[in-house]
């Protein structure tokens, strides 16, 4: 990615140039360097990426794709800790590749549906509500917020709310990864 500042950035981004664009290089491996997850190839691309300030991803095409064609989740889990893995290949690089594409996911939910949503990193939760619909960021009031590993650990918003993480965000608030949102707005 070319080192520039801010300025040039700004003067540069109708172009949209290729070399302004993060990158990350995705090394396929063989099934008997899983274990691992290098070899001398992979090290040789880490070092390069290193110095482009890019990110490395390392996967097995042919576990990937063995692993694509097992539906049961038990097996899928069994498969993969087979070979020590905790999640998958392309897992790691969807979250990746979304992350440096500056993308976040902040959560709704209610007793009939429960939605992820997209936002950019940085937008603060007026800008967040909006992307619900324009009248949410319009009419922004606050918003009620907790985290999706607030909800993993304590289970349900009561037990949240009694271990004192259900939190109010004003305007200035800047949506994180995870956060699970509550709107509260007048039109």
């Amino acid at each position: 990615m070319a080192d520039l500042t801010d300025e040039e950035k700004a003067a540069v981004y109708e172009l949209h140039l290729l070399t302004i664009k993060p990158q990350v290089y995705v090394c396929n491996i063989d099934e008997d360097t899983i274990d691992s997850g290098t070899n001398n190839y992979v090290e040789t691309v880490k070092k390069f990426a290193a110095e482009q300030k890019s990110e490395v991803i390392v996967i097995c095409g042919k576990f990937e794709s063995d692993l694509s064609d097992i539906t049961d989740e038990n097996d899928r889990k069994e498969f993969m800790d087979s070979v020590g893995l905790k999640e998958s290949g392309l897992t790691v690089l969807a979250r990746t590749v979304y992350h440096l594409m500056g993308l976040r996911t902040f959560f709704t939910g209610g007793t009939d549906e429960c939605r992820a949503w997209t936002i950019h990193a940085g937008d603060k939760a007026p800008q967040a509500a909006g992307v619900i619909h324009t009248d949410f960021e319009k009419g922004f009031i606050k918003a009620e917020a907790y985290t999706v590993d607030d909800l993993r650990e304590y289970k349900s918003e009561a037990a949240i709310k009694a271990a004192g993480k259900y939190r109010q965000e004003g305007k200035e608030y800047v949506v994180q990864d995870g956060d699970v949102l509550f709107f509260k707005f007048n039109v």
